[in-house]
C-alpha cells in the first residue's frame, strides 16, 4: 500500500500534536504531577495515535481503490483487515 505523502498531511499534523502531548506527559511525570492527570493525558495520546493509525489505513483503502486503473488495481482485503486488527 503505497500512499503518496500528500495524502497523509493530516495524519502528520496529528502525529506532531501527539508528539507534543507525549513531551508534556514526560514533563508531568518529571514534575511529580497527580497520577490521574498523567493517566488522563496518556489515554488521550493513546486515542490520538489510534486515530492516526486508522486514518493511514482508511486513506490507503480509499487511495488504492480509486486511484489505480481497473486492470492494475489490487486491493488486498486481507492485508487491510490485518492492518485494522493490528490497531485494535
Amino acid at each position: 500500500m503505497d500512499i503518496p505523502q500528500g495524502e497523509l498531511t493530516d495524519v502528520v499534523k496529528r502525529l506532531k500534536r501527539v508528539e507534543g502531548q507525549i513531551g508534556g506527559i514526560v514533563k508531568m511525570i518529571e514534575d511529580g504531577r497527580d497520577c490521574s492527570a498523567v493517566v488522563t493525558q496518556l489515554a488521550a495520546a493513546s486515542k490520538a495515535l489510534s486515530k492516526a493509525g486508522f486514518a493511514v489505513v482508511s486513506t490507503g483503502m480509499r487511495y488504492c481503490s480509486t486511484n489505480e486503473d481497473a486492470e492494475t488495481r489490487e486491493i488486498d482485503l486481507r492485508e487491510f483487515e490485518r492492518l485494522f486488527l493490528s490497531l485494535a
